[in-house]
């Protein structure tokens, strides 16, 4: 006689005292990740501002030229490669290596880091601050954390300053949240979900609560939002996010290569410099917008939907898309999620310029949909943004029925991220 094996027992609870000692140390994180992440980008915007207005009008030079484009980008790979030569730590590991989770680095490299990720921010280099940042955020509270609070595990510093950093770079706990529990489903943890996500959920909504109060980010581009949807749009939403999830695997699959030919530089006084011309050179092809991080640009785009044709937005999309390839690869710090909004927003700009049928909500949010699954493999990341970056509730489900065949196109593929020796991660 046989018996059905008795289900297993429930994860135990942990104690509320347990959680209640969590909860400062997660404010103070929270609080400190979101000011480092303000600070860097308000003294990246002023540099901006004197490199790209000032300094060109002093000179009687066009801000935007040609000309000025490949003079600014060829010396912001001169003065980061400067920086990565000389700085302790050479500002870091090679970024292809990093993804958006970080390991605790030596303090001694951190100068450095923030150095060339303002210096790359005010240049024009298509990369965005989230991993360096996330870098620097999880070194810094994993050191003061095992200095003053050693009694809690080092672990525990590293998700509070990521899941911070996110919150603070979203301007939203939700992403924080959402990635989170995505990293905590493939690992092997104590206790119930929503215990274990107390701490860094907390500290995400500092993150996010600061940034607010200080910077006031906002995500929605305000396109005219999508009504009750229909079968046009689901047929269009399946398209579009798969089509933009091929379109980014161009640039994975293409990744290892160029990253390769940067590497047989030698050099980052030679590499970042080259880097910096062919960025200048697909700058003055792609024109002004695809500089950048891309998130004030993609307002500019938002702002007149029908104000380029289809062809002006596939061109801005594969030079954006090439750009955040070279930048990338040529050793200039930053991360690809921003760079990658932009390409996924032009991506759908272009087929609601292609099919007026499509609305441009519709669009922008599935090309980002794929965009970055393709380039993050970040399930949630991916969900996230596109749904905010249009506030339509009735767009919801249509990206989760999307994300489906975009996601097993992309599934089990190289990712934009390298291992050590050269070989894409998957």
């Amino acid at each position: 006689m046989t018996h059905d094996a008795a289900p297993p027992a429930p994860a135990p609870a942990t104690p509320a005292r347990t959680l209640l000692a969590l909860l400062l140390p997660a404010v103070v994180v929270g609080a400190g990740a979101s000011l480092l992440y303000v600070g860097v980008s308000k003294l990246a915007e002023k540099l901006q501002d004197v490199l790209w207005t000032d300094l060109p009008d002093a000179l009687g030079i066009g801000g935007y030229s040609s000309l000025w484009m490949i003079v600014m980008l060829t010396a912001t790979g001169v003065a980061v490669g400067l920086v990565v030569w000389k700085a302790p730590g050479h500002a870091g590991p090679d970024p292809a290596t990093l993804g958006i989770n970080a390991s605790p680095m030596p303090l001694v490299v951190l100068p450095g880091l923030l150095v060339a990720t303002a210096l790359m921010l005010a240049g024009g280099p298509s990369l965005g601050p989230e991993n360096p940042i996330i870098g620097v955020n999880v070194a810094l509270a994993f050191w003061l954390g095992r200095r003053f609070l050693p009694v809690l595990p080092g672990a525990l510093w590293v998700t509070l300053a990521e899941a911070a950093t996110i919150g603070a770079l979203f301007g939203t706990p939700v992403a924080a949240a959402l990635v989170i529990s995505e990293a905590l489903a493939g690992q092997k943890t104590k206790g119930r979900l929503w215990d274990n996500l107390f701490a860094p959920l907390a500290a995400a909504a500092v993150g996010a609560m600061t940034t607010s109060l200080v910077n006031h980010p906002s995500f929605d581009l305000h396109l005219p939002p999508l009504g009750r949807p229909g079968w046009g749009d689901l047929l269009a939403a399946l398209v579009i996010a798969s089509a933009a999830a091929v379109f980014g695997m161009l640039a994975v699959y293409a990744f290892p290569y160029v990253h390769s030919a940067f590497s047989r530089l030698g050099h980052p006084m030679v590499a970042l410099p080259v880097g910096g011309v062919v960025l200048g050179l697909l700058g003055c092809l792609g024109g002004h917008l695809t500089l950048f991080k891309g998130l004030s640009e993609i307002d500019e785009l938002a702002q007149t939907p029908d104000g380029w044709s289809a062809g002006q937005f596939a061109l801005m999309s594969g030079v954006k898309l090439a750009a955040l390839l070279v930048a990338a690869s040529c050793g200039f710090r930053g991360g690809r999620i921003f760079p990658a909004v932009f390409v996924g927003t032009a991506f759908g700009l272009c087929a609601h310029a292609l099919v007026p049928s499509v609305p441009s909500a519709l669009g922008v949010s599935m090309g980002v949909l794929g965009m970055l699954l393709a380039i993050t493999r970040q399930g949630w990341v991916s969900l996230f943004t596109a749904a905010a970056l249009v506030a339509s509730p009735s767009i919801i489900a249509l990206l989760c029925i999307a994300s489906l065949p975009a996601w097993l196109l992309v599934t089990g593929r190289p990712q934009m991220q390298l291992h050590d020796d050269g070989t894409p991660i998957r």
